[in-house]
This record gives C-alpha cells, sequence and structure tokens, in this order.
C-alpha cells in the first residue's frame, strides 16, 4: 500500500518559508491521514478522501482558498481515474461547491461523467451538494490588490496503491488566478490525472503545458509499453522542455514504484511508503 501527494508549486523567496515549512507540515499530516484510510480501503476512495482534506485546507489552490479568477468568480476543477475499470470523471469550471473531487466521485456511475459550468453545478445540488463559498479573506485581499504570483502555479493530486494492487488517481485545482473566465485547465483532462492497471498520475503546473504535452496520459502509457515510471516521467519532461513546459507529477506504477518530478523548483510533495516522506 503506497501513496504520493502534491501541494502544487511555491515561489522559493526569503518572505515565503513561513509558508513553504506550513505546506510541508500539512502535507506530512494529510498523507499520514490517507495512508492510514487506504488500510481499509480501496485506492480509489482513498485518493477522493484524501484530495478532499487537501481541498478543506486554505494553504492550497484547490476547494477553499482557491484562486478568483478576472470577474472576481472562484471555478473549481477536478477529476478522477480509477485504474482497475479505466473509467474517468471530472468537473470542470463548478462554482459554489466545497469539494468538487467529491462530485467528480458521484459521476463515476453515470454515462456522462464529465460536466462542466452550469450544468456541473445542477448536478452537484441535485446530488446532495449545498452551498459553499470558496473564498478566502487572504485571496480576496489578493485579487483585490491584483497580485499574481508564482505560487499560483498549483494544484492538488493523489495517486494510490491499494492492498489489492489496484491504482488511482486524483487531482484538483481552483486555477492559476486572474484568467479569462472559464478557462479550462488540465485537471479535469487526461492530461494532469490518469491511470490504468500499470500507473496512476497526478500534475501541477501551468495547465496549457501540461495539456501540450498530454503528459500524465503519455507517462503511464509509456509505463503499459515496458518503461520503469522513472524513465517515462523523465522522458516525458524532455520532450516537455521543447516547450519550456512547467510542470511536476507525482505517480505509483504496479510494481510499487513512486516517483515525482518537476521541471522547476519548487513542488511540494509527500508520500508514505513504510515510512513519511516530505519534501521539496
Amino acid at each position: 500500500m503506497k501513496l504520493i501527494i502534491h501541494g502544487g508549486f511555491f515561489s522559493e523567496s526569503s518572505t515565503n518559508q513561513e509558508t513553504k515549512r506550513a505546506k510541508q507540515d500539512a502535507l506530512a499530516r494529510i498523507v499520514t491521514l490517507g495512508h492510514q484510510y487506504l488500510r481499509s480501503h480501496t485506492a480509489l476512495e482513498t485518493v477522493v478522501y484524501t484530495v478532499s482534506l487537501l481541498e478543506d485546507d486554505e494553504l492550497f489552490n484547490a476547494g477553499i482558498g482557491s484562486q478568483i479568477q478576472s470577474d472576481g468568480k472562484v471555478r473549481l476543477s477536478a477529476s478522477l481515474m480509477d485504474g482497475k475499470t479505466e473509467k474517468f470523471s471530472g468537473v470542470i469550471n463548478i462554482e459554489d461547491v466545497k469539494n468538487p473531487i467529491q462530485v467528480a466521485q458521484h459521476l463515476m456511475p453515470f454515462d456522462d461523467r464529465v460536466l462542466s459550468g452550469g450544468g456541473a453545478q445542477d448536478f452537484a445540488r441535485k446530488n446532495g451538494f449545498g452551498y459553499f463559498n470558496p473564498i478566502t479573506s487572504q485571496r480576496q485581499s489578493e485579487y483585490e490588490a491584483k497580485l499574481n504570483q508564482l505560487n499560483n502555479k498549483g494544484t492538488v493530486g493523489c495517486v494510490a496503491l491499494d492492498a489489492d494492487g489496484n491504482i488511482a488517481a486524483a487531482t484538483s485545482t481552483g486555477g492559476k488566478g486572474f484568467e479569462i473566465p472559464c478557462r479550462v485547465s488540465d485537471s479535469a483532462t487526461v492530461a494532469g490525472n490518469f491511470a490504468n492497471g500499470y500507473a496512476g498520475i497526478s500534475c501541477t503546473g501551468v495547465g496549457e503545458d501540461i495539456v501540450s504535452n498530454a503528459l500524465a496520459a503519455k507517462i503511464v502509457t509509456r509505463v503499459g509499453d515496458g518503461f520503469s515510471l522513472k524513465d517515462a516521467c523523465e522522458k516525458s519532461f524532455k520532450e516537455l522542455s521543447k516547450i519550456d513546459g512547467f510542470a511536476g507529477v507525482v505517480g505509483i506504477a504496479h510494481n510499487g514504484e513512486i516517483y515525482h518530478l518537476d521541471s522547476h523548483p519548487y513542488m511540494v510533495w509527500a508520500s508514505f511508503d513504510v515510512n513519511l516522506q516530505v519534501f521539496s
């Protein structure tokens, strides 16, 4: 049983060290809780649980504390993929919900499993997801000051390998901040979140770069073709470098290999195998 999570990127400035430490501490707590949950739950259930914890922590750009788009609204995207069934579900630019990853989970049994905008919100309301305003006072003050910091390049994500050898991946984001309203990120696409029987990948970074490189699906496909997870990631990031792409990934392969890679420092991440690891 293995688990790896990420909390997006942050700016490595001297004024940012307190935030860096807070994120590391939060990741350590959340990955530990997630691994405990994994002991009695499936990979699919675990990634939803763990990403929900990340969405509920305002340190991260997902769920509460998400970035605000240029029209003053928060729109959230999240997706889920079950490596066992190879089913993918997600919501794109959903508003006024607390945990978009849970809405994505609720969509999994439906034929129409990726919804956007008002349709996603209507589905959420009809299925018991109440109104929630994810804007924090910090995000509001940033928006009003028209800040656009380097640490806006972020999402949260989780990949899990359960006791039965099944893999699942989940990713959630609040966007990059000040973007054109309804801009679509990578997080609810197979470029940013992908899993099958061979591996699972969750991405963070600049969504347009990740989509251009089809990053998550490409890495997982290469593992299925016989690459190690490390080699699949490194080859895919060499291709990403041709467009000067900005991305980070966390992943787990079916043989238990855990790997992470980023094109630019510093992605914050944590894993739990036999022991806890928290790095950036």
